[in-house]
Formats: C-alpha cells, structure tokens, sequence
C-alpha cells in the first residue's frame, strides 16, 4: 500500500467517486468543473459554474510554523491555497472574471486565537485585490467560520467559488483529442505578480510531504497536529525542521512548503484573449498530480516526456521519504501544474505569454489515440504508466 494511503489520504479519490457516481453530474459529466444550467437567471446561453476545496492539512503547517516562529502572516497564504484551489479549477473550463467566494473556517478556539482568523480574512481581501489588477473580479461573500473544537484539532480552511458565464466560451476536456500537444506551466519560480520565490508545492500532497520531511520533534511538541490511529513509522518520519534552509532557494523549508498556491489565472486570461478558440482543454494538475487529467478522458493516452525540472521541495521530500517517484508523480505536481492541450501551431505563443509573467513553459507531452484511457510518463527517474 503507498505511504499516502496509509496515512488516510487518497490521490484518486476512489471513494468520493463511488459515492457520486450517480448524483446528477451536470451538463458535460467529463468537464473539470460541474457545469449546470443557468438556474440564477434561466438563460438558456449562460451557465452557472461552482467549484469548493480548500487548503487542506497545509494549514496544520502553518499551525506548526506559526507556533514554532511567531510568523502570523503564513496564514496568508493559507487563504490564498483556499481560494487559488477553486479559482484555478474554475479558470479550467474559461471562467476567467466576476466570481463570487465565500469562505469555510472550522477551528479549536483553544488552539486557534482570533489573530490567527483575522489574518486569514484580511489575507484573502489582500488576494482578491491584487487579483483586481489584472482584471479579474472576486466578490468576497464572508462566510462561516465555526468554533468545533469536538470535531476539529486544529483548523480547516475551505471555501466555495461560483461564477456564471456564456455557454459560448466554455472549454471542456471533452475536446482533448489526438494529436493535441500539452503545454506545461510551471508550479514553481516567482511570477511577476508574486510577491516572493514559489516552491511549487500547491495544496496537493501535503500530508507526504509534512511527515516525510519534517522530525519527530513536531510529534513530540504538537501531538494535535497529526491522527493518533496512524503507524507510529509513519509520524513525522522526517530528519528536518521548519527552520532549516532549503538548499537551491531563498526559502528555508517551512516556507517551501507553506508557498502559497500559484494561481495561473491571470495567465490564461491574457491567453483565451490572444488565442480565442484555439485551446481544447486546461487542466489543473492538483489532486492525482500528473495523473489528474485520467479523470476526464476515454480511449486516448497522455504521453508526458518532457516534464518541466522537479524543483528542490520535491527533490527533499522524495530523498527524506524514499518514495518511489511512480507514487511521487501520482501525489505531487513535481513542478509542472498547469496544462494547457492545444494545436502545434499555438505552442509558441502560450510558452511566451506564460515566460511574459516570468513562469517557465514547454511543450511536455502530446495525445494519442489508445484502447483505453492511461497517462505515461517518461522521465529521468524512470517510465510510468497510470490507468
């Protein structure tokens, strides 16, 4: 069984997709986002879009760094993660402006002081305005923010996107065919509308990398921060601490794995500008990594041979953890996050838009036609193939 199994979390989701396999999948089933008719204003030619997620068990990272360095501001960045986890996947099927968010915020009030909750609040309004610059509009709604000391250990932050759009400008994944070629984005690097150097590491994967890189001392100091059921091998199984420099970056390891999610949004909406019609599908590469777009293809294979270079957080988490990279590849973006499936003549073009805003681009794969749907990557560490 993989390590990340084994500590209660799934890459696929296996489960969660058993359960909704006969829920009301919405217009395009094989969409990145559920897309249903336009209920708010009956318009045949609009549709209403909605995506919720969250930051997930990166916020018990910030809880062990902020307790560990006094550094309220990391949860800034926690609400970015929550936010950039719904926005990016809405951008995925076109929707590039006017969303409405509102935000989910459980915690243990013994635990979690109200600076904490204010920095997370007043950290999405500063999100939402430096999104406002590039012309893309979120209309905070607050939301819930609930003492569950019960239920909760430390604190979840989670939230909810929608947004509604014309019919007409939707990109569906249901337009990947044969002989697309996939454009890489990378995860990791500064992009010119961030304020600091990214690691890469989004909000998927977290709990890997959290026990596999960091010591038992994070067990022994805060033992709410992990589930007590899980293998004693398993619990911050890790040589490091939070402190400690990561070598190849500006950042020491506690703020390469709390960086905050890059959102490619501002990106693409300069692209679907430039490009209008010409990219068939984009898609996250957030929960299932590199293996996240088997979602939502039938009959054809992804081939990934020229993957974007594995940055320095991923490189310490697969030395300090030993785990395969066919699991690595599964859990974690590994440096390359965003895809965009397009023709070969428009390649140039989105690999020089992404470079305007300093994020590094290539063209990483290309689209067969197959019996099945599988994803194969080919790389220095080895070939593997997921179906």
């Amino acid at each position: 069984m993989e390590k990340y199994a084994q500590r209660g979390v799934s890459a696929g989701k296996e489960e969660v997709h058993e359960a909704v396999k006969n829920l009301n999948h919405g217009l395009y089933p094989k969409s990145f986002c559920k897309i249903y008719p336009d209920f708010l204003a009956d318009d045949a030619d609009w549709v209403n879009v909605m995506s919720s997620d969250g930051s997930g068990t990166k916020a018990i990272l910030a809880y062990l760094y902020w307790r560990e360095t006094g550094d309220v501001s990391v949860w800034e960045g926690i609400a970015q993660d929550a936010i950039v986890m719904n926005l990016d996947d809405l951008i995925c099927v076109g929707a590039t402006d006017r969303f409405l968010y509102t935000s989910i915020i459980n915690r243990n009030k013994n635990l979690i002081p109200g600076e904490v909750i204010s920095a997370l609040i007043q950290g999405s309004q500063k999100f939402f305005d430096s999104l406002a610059a590039h012309g893309i509009s979120v209309n905070f709604l607050g939301g819930e923010t609930a003492d569950l000391g019960d239920c909760v250990r430390s604190i979840t932050v989670d939230g909810s996107m929608v947004t509604r759009m014309k019919k007409s400008e939707l990109i569906l994944t249901k337009n990947i065919q044969p002989g697309n070629v996939i454009v890489g984005l990378a995860s990791y690097g500064k992009a010119t509308y961030e304020a600091e150097c990214n690691s890469g590491i989004s909000s998927n994967g977290l709990t890997s990398a959290r026990h596999d890189v960091l010591s038992k001392y994070y067990a022994e100091q805060f033992p709410q921060s992990f589930d007590a059921a899980i293998d004693a091998s398993l619990v911050y199984s890790g040589s490091k601490r939070m402190t400690e420099a990561l070598e190849g970056t500006p950042l020491n390891i506690g703020k390469a794995l709390l960086s905050p999610t890059r959102t490619f949004a501002p990106v693409i909406k300069q692209l679907l500008a430039e490009l209008p019609g010409s990219i068939n599908a984009l898609v996250n590469c957030t929960g299932g990594a590199q293996t996240k777009v088997l979602h939502y293809i039938e009959n054809l294979r992804i081939i990934k041979d020229n993957l974007l270079p594995v940055p320095p957080v991923f490189q310490l988490i697969q030395s300090e953890s030993g785990t395969d990279w066919r699991e690595m590849y599964k859990v974690l973006n590994c440096g390359t996050r965003m895809e965009v499936y397009t023709s070969e003549q428009h390649t140039d073009g989105i690999i020089n838009t992404a470079k305007s805003f300093g994020i590094d681009a290539q063209v990483i794969g290309r689209v067969e036609a197959a019996d099945k749907a599988e994803v194969v990557v080919r790389s220095q560490h080895g070939e593997f193939t997921y179906n």
